[in-house]
């Protein structure tokens, strides 16, 4: 299945070159030129991945990010320019994937969006809010706790915790080895991989936003433990 890529840039010249790019590697792109038009294209057409600018009229990356993370769970690759270092932790705290500094590579960014989509596993974007049963020998259970690896979907107590690509990756990094402490350099590499540089600060946003999904389902959720100046350790069952 050809995957869907969506861009979102006021910059037509680099929508227009980097469109022609990713179709001559077999990808399906469509385009939008404003953070509105990118929202409401998104929620209809469903992308794979989308491709944002963060610096945009109407809507920027930013809010555009925040209003897509309501409804769906979907990679996301912001771009940003060299002075724009605060909006890329604000980005990647917000749970982007990953991002690219202005000029860019258009072959470093097809390279970035295809390890984005390894890490999401390639499957298509659906609105997490949408129930789904797990399949046979695809499910990580930890007590209450079930993870679907095939489609990154995470219940807790057979309900489904809207999480996304980055937190799900996160949970599950500290749910399979149970007891286990997890540095966050550890955490980092499992959630972002080895070509993304996010501070340490990020993986503790990404931990308390965990914690307050589960909580909204059950207020006694406490299974992910802090150790402090060391990491966070899924409890053993």
């Amino acid at each position: 299945m050809t995957q869907k890529i969506a861009l979102v840039d006021d910059d037509r010249n680099i929508v227009m070159s980097v469109k022609l790019a990713l179709e001559s590697e077999g990808f399906d792109v469509i385009a939008f030129h404003d953070g509105e038009e990118g929202y409401a294209g998104i929620l209809t057409e469903k992308p794979d991945l989308a491709v944002l600018d963060i610096k945009m009229p109407r809507m920027d990356g930013i809010e555009l990010l925040t209003k897509l993370r309501e409804t769906l769970d979907l990679p996301v690759i912001f771009l940003t320019s060299k002075d724009d270092e605060v909006d890329q932790v604000i980005g990647l705290r917000l749970g982007a994937d990953d991002y690219m500094i202005k000029p860019f590579s258009q072959r470093l960014l097809i390279e970035r969006i295809r390890s984005v989509l390894r890490r999401y596993g390639g499957h298509p974007t659906s609105s997490i809010k949408t129930e789904s049963t797990p399949s046979q020998g695809q499910v990580i259970t930890r007590g209450h706790l079930e993870l679907d690896d095939h489609r990154h979907l995470c219940r807790w107590k057979r309900d489904i915790v809207n999480l996304t690509v980055t937190e799900y990756l996160l949970i599950k990094s500290l749910a399979v080895t149970p007891g286990h402490v997890r540095s966050r350099d550890q955490l980092i590499t499992a959630a972002y991989g080895d070509s993304v540089y996010v501070d340490d600060r990020t993986i503790d946003t990404h931990i308390k936003r965990i914690r307050r999904k589960m909580r909204e389902i059950d207020k006694g959720f406490d299974q992910i433990e802090t150790l402090y100046g060391v990491g966070y350790r899924y409890k053993e069952i």
